[in-house]
């Protein structure tokens, strides 16, 4: 007996990892796409706005401008999260397909086949972590720029607050 099927976990590994990690890259996916729609329905958003000739308040003019180009590169960065998402998820499918093949061919003592299908299996499978990881690392970046257009649109809010605030009962006005 092997020292792999001494160990109880070995079968659960084999069973849920391959389980885990689709499911964690077909969420990351899922949720990339919500927040890839979301920055470019903000990136049409600032365009429509700074389209019209109503408001020519021209510091908000350019906050609104600055926060057109994080929405743009948001929607780029996501653009390349997804896809990251999306070849993790194809390739911890082909693991598990060749995986599968695998413990077929190895059944029928053909050793050298079952090696390939062995490696195959394996660099599978680390395209997809790297994807997993590659994508996460640039949902960091994204949610930064995310967070810079609401702190630069926040210290505008402060910087004008008089602006927006009656002097009649200090409520916040619409801008």
């Amino acid at each position: 007996m092997s020292p792999l099927s001494d160990n109880p976990f070995t079968v659960l590994t084999l069973i849920a990892a391959p389980a885990v990690l689709t499911n964690a890259s077909s969420v990351l996916a899922l949720g990339t796409s919500n927040r890839f729609a979301r920055a470019v329905d903000r990136a049409r958003a600032l365009s429509a706005i700074l389209e019209t000739k109503r408001d020519r308040d021209r510091p908000l003019d350019r906050l609104r401008l600055l926060q057109l180009d994080r929405s743009e590169r948001r929607a780029i960065l996501l653009l390349h999260a997804l896809t990251c998402f999306y070849v993790a998820l194809g390739s911890f499918a082909a693991s598990a397909l060749v995986s599968l093949l695998g413990s077929v061919l190895a059944s029928r003592s053909v050793h050298l086949v079952f090696t390939i299908f062995e490696i195959m299996a394996i660099i599978a499978g680390f395209v997809g972590v790297g994807g997993l990881v590659v994508g996460c690392t640039i949902l960091v970046t994204e949610t930064r720029l995310a967070i810079m257009n609401l702190s630069d649109e926040a210290a505008y809010v402060r910087l004008h607050i008089d602006d927006y605030i009656s002097a009649d009962d200090e409520t916040i006005q619409p801008i």
